[in-house]
């Protein structure tokens, strides 16, 4: 009976939905620091800039400008930034299981 008022329950959102009304989704927002230091964050991974950008996909050129304070990550990079911070093997592995599958299907 359960599953039944689950479905109902659902189909009356999306009518609901249909008509104009908001969605009612569950929206989670996380606070990612305005501040990285990216130098530190490199540093603490013990690789230059050149294996850093390569490794993470950032161009070497805007690596040395955040880590010279002329331009700072937007809010894309800081989200990158912050998971390479707490997780640097998992990103390496996801980018190169995406590049492996570049190569087998290119």
């Amino acid at each position: 009976m359960a599953k039944r008022h689950k479905i109902v329950a659902g189909l009356r959102e999306a009518i609901s939905y249909a008509k104009g009304a908001p969605a009612q989704a569950r929206v989670t927002r996380y606070q990612i620091p305005d501040n990285i230091d990216v130098k530190k964050l490199r540093e603490g991974l013990g690789m230059s800039q050149p294996e850093f950008a390569l490794k993470f996909g950032f161009s070497l050129g805007t690596l040395r400008q955040w880590e010279h304070g002329r331009r700072y990550p937007d809010g894309s990079a800081r989200v990158l930034l912050t998971v390479i911070s707490h997780s640097p093997d998992a990103v390496k592995e996801a980018l190169e299981s995406v590049a492996e599958r570049r190569v087998a299907v290119g």
